[in-house]
């Protein structure tokens, strides 16, 4: 763990970018009383704009390693939006394992967290640091529903939770940084990476071809009687599911888990299947891909205030036990998920791990694992619902 003597609490580090203005204001407005923040990023102009609180404002490029070891070596907590993670990220959480400074950030970028588990998590872990990805929409309401529903299976009902489902609705909009990531990834050449089922596991291997079929991204639209909707596979489920079956591995359970997106009519379903599988040829295609970007909005861009505000999530978990019996919960908040959603979810993290009483276990964690009951309590303060039954 960090040492308690440090400057900051926390810094929040992408401060400029479109997302990381919004983490401004919200710290601005819902910081714990007393809490020592800054903000940084690589451009002084852009920050000193975005300064709405009047903090302290401190200067690191994303390459600059030796920046980032005196910034990092000044705070207890980095929340980083600085987007695409891949590019702008590994350097940053590096120099927190250096320092001991515990990250999180807001990236769906799995095979980018593969490489910070194996770069990283036993020296996190044996130092205690925690370092937490997916800490925005993407994947926070995945991970703490499926927690909430099979906990609740084996705490209150005494049995073995088989197989969760989630079935989301959803109203936002995008903004350019997500679009900017989706793109960095396709470039990169990692897209088959991402269908591993297992890709966060300890041991990604360690999975029989029975298991991985039954934990295959979905495909397809079709009428789900549990549900009671038409269903398609949802566009944040390839992130969404590795990190709870990671979640699982390390807590030493296991149940297979599916995401959807349910529609109340087979029209819209097939329309926005449709949508998904052409954006997906879009990012498997070099010339594709170059030709939509200019036609997208850019990093630093995204929806208005009022979609935002307007925007709103709900998520039903439909969990099975051994046993036959069902549980079911609901997250839901309102605001665009992508971002006043993924805003609350990542600074109310930040909060978790700057307060003073926290648990010493550390490595490359996900949300349940690294926050676990602290950040449920937050959650709920802060407006968004998880309830089981």
């Amino acid at each position: 763990m960090p040492p308690p003597d440090r400057k900051y609490d926390l810094i929040l580090y992408g401060a400029s970018g479109f997302t990381g203005r919004q983490t401004v204001e919200y710290c601005r407005q819902f910081a714990p009383a007393g809490l020592r923040w800054a903000i940084a990023g690589r451009n002084q102009a852009k920050l000193d704009l975005v300064n709405s609180a009047r903090v302290d404002v401190l200067l690191a490029a994303a390459d600059d390693a030796a920046a980032l070891d005196r910034l990092t070596a000044q705070t207890r907590v980095v929340a980083s939006t600085a987007g695409p993670f891949a590019k702008y990220g590994t350097k940053l959480v590096d120099a927190c394992v250096r320092n001991r400074t515990h990250y999180c950030d807001i990236t769906g970028e799995t095979p980018w967290i593969r490489e910070l588990i194996d770069r990283h998590h036993a020296q996190a872990a044996a130092d205690g640091t925690r370092i937490i990805p997916c800490c925005g929409f993407d994947s926070i309401p995945s991970d703490y529903g499926a927690w909430l529903v099979s906990r609740h299976i084996r705490q209150v009902l005494g049995a073995e939770c088989d197989k969760v489902s989630a079935y989301y609705r959803m109203r936002g909009g995008l903004n350019g940084g997500t679009l900017a990531s989706a793109f960095e990834l396709a470039d990169s050449g990692q897209i088959a990476t991402t269908r591993d089922p297992f890709l966060l596991d300890p041991d990604p291997t360690a999975h029989t071809p029975d298991e991985r079929a039954r934990n295959a991204d979905p495909t397809g639209v079709h009428y789900h009687s549990d549900a009671r909707a038409w269903v398609t596979p949802f566009i944040m489920g390839p992130i969404n599911t590795r990190v709870v079956r990671r979640t699982q591995a390390l807590l030493g359970t296991h149940f297979d888990y599916q995401e959807f997106s349910r529609f109340d009519s087979s029209r819209l379903a097939h329309l926005v299947s449709i949508g998904g599988k052409v954006f997906e040829s879009i990012l498997g295609s070099k010339a594709g891909r170059k030709i939509t970007k200019p036609l997208l909005p850019k990093p630093g861009a995204g929806p208005s205030e009022k979609i935002m505000n307007e925007g709103f999530f709900e998520c039903e978990f439909m969990a099975i036990a051994k046993t036959g019996a069902r549980v079911r919960a609901v997250v839901k908040g309102q605001g665009d998920p992508g971002n006043r959603i993924t805003v609350k979810c990542l600074c109310e993290s930040a909060f978790v791990l700057a307060s003073a009483n926290q648990m010493s276990a550390g490595g490359v964690l996900t949300p349940v694992t690294g926050l676990g009951e602290p950040l449920l309590a937050r959650l709920r303060s802060a407006g968004i619902s998880l309830e089981v039954g």
